[in-house]
């Protein structure tokens, strides 16, 4: 079980909330206070770089911070983790994603995972070399993953920023009830050479459901029949008699435990997509990239340890700072869905106001986590980073080395990356907006206020070598343990997602009064929206 620790009542909370209080600092003071300030507060892991000294933590705030892991029994949640204890309490689970890439190390969870593992192999191994072949004796060219929330963000993250390594697989995704995606994915392909990955645990959820009836229509509009969905379609489930009601092959069904969260489970065999599109290979580079960063974060010592430093740093500035967001800027157009997916691996987490114990929260848990990719983001909303009321601290991440040629692109994108982490550190004094204007010649006096930028705007950069499998792999398992030490430090369940069943199960009683086209019981304002929609679609 975790230690059930309410932060507040711990020596190192109120010394944080006192020297958040006296602090009178910039981040620029500690740089110059320090000039060894990079190599402290910077660790190299592997290939890939991060830099925490941009941020406005202290040597006496850090020491603070360490310590208030140590009184939450950090050391031994991050046991009960690995060690497969049942943390997800309100559902009685043990939460053990990081079996799934335990490659190295035979566990008792080994012979399941290694089972289903060679069965993603087998598919990806076939589809690729052009032997799986559709009802025609076509080989399939094309994937549809048809999922919601951890079933595709997590799969098309992975996938799209790993498009060097794509094999003879086009993948595609489907999630959105809205029909306009189905159509839009669906338009194009070839029934004859299109596999239908239908990813959902209970192969219930409404969502992904109805998206897969439309596809398996589309599918028997387009030359398909029934005895051909079996070649056409599989199943990522765990809920076998569903599968099969379907007209999938039980054969062609793959699985996954409850012990694997949804936003945890790219690393299982809803990441058939990713093998089948980048290669078994590559997929088994990802799991191991993981599994180094996992060893890391259980082994390491605090202040040496990546994710629990990231962790610590974010609770500072969400506790004590009181900023309230997150943004996540990756600078490569191949981690654009990385934001997203971070939203849900972090706030479907730590979205939380009730404690391990059951009781009201009376401090703040999870930020709002959002961004976009560099440089389009720069034109957009970096005005608000830079010049606005809010403090937003940033997460800048940027590949040193591209898989392309076009160095003159990458060039001017790195100079943006480092560019805009610099103004956001030291500003533009109001002596530097003079100096200028004096050798424009030309700007009125009146608009000094305007061109000043205060900095002491925190950021960290996490510079990567090149977006392998592996690295992606070592990215993506550090965000997710910083997401689990400030859970536990925050005292609360990161591990289930309650919020979000109120929502579905009101819509079901909607949904039939829409269909019926009645008018039930609800507050005035859901009563009349649905009236006033019953006579527009009339």
């Amino acid at each position: 079980m975790l230690p059930t620790i309410n932060p507040t009542t711990t020596k190192s909370w109120a010394e944080l909330n006192v020297l958040a209080k006296e602090s009178n600092f910039t981040i620029q003071d500690l740089f110059n206070q320090d000039p060894k300030r990079v190599n402290k507060y910077s660790f190299e892991f592997k290939s890939t770089y991060f830099d925490f000294s941009k941020n406005g933590i202290s040597d006496e705030v850090l020491k603070a911070l360490l310590e208030l892991a140590n009184e939450c029994d950090l050391t031994e949640a991050i046991e009960a983790l690995f060690s497969g204890q049942k943390i997800n309490q309100t559902e009685n689970r043990a939460v053990l994603h990081t079996e799934l890439r335990r490659l190295s190390k035979k566990t008792p969870y080994s012979e399941q995972v290694s089972k289903e593992l060679e069965k993603v192999k087998k598919a990806a191994d076939q589809l690729n070399a052009g032997e799986w072949k559709g009802y025609s004796d076509k080989k399939i060219t094309d994937i549809v993953n048809i999922g919601i929330g951890g079933s595709d963000l997590g799969p098309k993250m992975v996938t799209h920023a790993l498009r060097p390594y794509w094999k003879s697989i086009k993948p595609h995704f489907i999630s959105n009830v809205d029909a306009q995606q189905l159509i839009e994915e669906l338009d194009g392909l070839d029934a004859e050479t299109t596999l239908f990955i239908i990813a959902s645990k209970t192969f219930t959820t409404q969502e992904t459901m109805t998206n897969a009836e439309s596809a398996k229509n589309w599918f028997l509009k387009n030359g398909g029949s029934e005895p051909d969905i079996s070649k056409h379609f599989v199943a990522v489930s765990t809920n076998k008699s569903a599968v099969e009601a379907f007209g999938i092959n039980a054969e062609n069904m793959f699985e996954f435990w409850d012990w694997v969260g949804g936003r945890y489970s790219l690393w299982s065999s809803i990441g058939l997509v990713i093998a089948c599109t980048i290669g078994y290979s590559n997929f088994e580079q990802l799991l191991l990239g993981a599994e180094d960063l996992d060893n890391h974060f259980r082994n390491s010592a605090f202040e040496k340890n990546v994710p629990v430093l990231a962790a610590l740093i974010g609770i500072w500035h969400n506790n004590f700072c009181r900023y309230e967001s997150q943004a996540v800027l990756p600078y490569d157009h191949r981690l654009r869905f990385l934001p997203s997916y971070l939203q849900q691996a972090d706030m479907e987490s730590n979205g939380k106001s009730i404690d391990r114990s059951g009781r009201k929260i009376s401090y703040q848990t999870g930020p709002i986590i959002w961004g976009e990719p560099g440089t389009n983001g720069q034109h957009a909303f970096y005005q608000l980073i830079h010049q606005g009321t809010k403090i937003i601290p940033c997460d800048f991440l940027m590949i040193a080395n591209p898989d392309h040629s076009l160095t003159d692109h990458h060039d001017k994108l790195f100079s943006n990356f480092l560019a805009q982490q610099e103004a956001l550190l030291k500003g533009k004094s109001k002596e530097e907006v003079q100096v200028e204007l004096k050798e424009s010649n030309g700007l009125d006096q009146d608009v000094i206020p305007y061109k000043v930028f205060e900095g002491n705007r925190p950021s960290t950069s996490i510079l990567i070598n090149n977006l392998t499998p592996f690295n992606l792999g070592m990215l993506i398992a550090f965000y997710e343990h910083k997401i689990f030490v400030q859970g536990i430090i925050w005292n609360i369940f990161s591990f289930d997602q309650w919020g979000v069943e109120l929502g579905k199960q009101l819509a079901r009683p909607i949904l039939s009064e829409i269909q019926k086209k009645e008018t039930g019981m609800h507050d005035p304002s859901t009563s009349e929206l649905i009236k006033k929609s019953q006579d527009m679609r009339k």
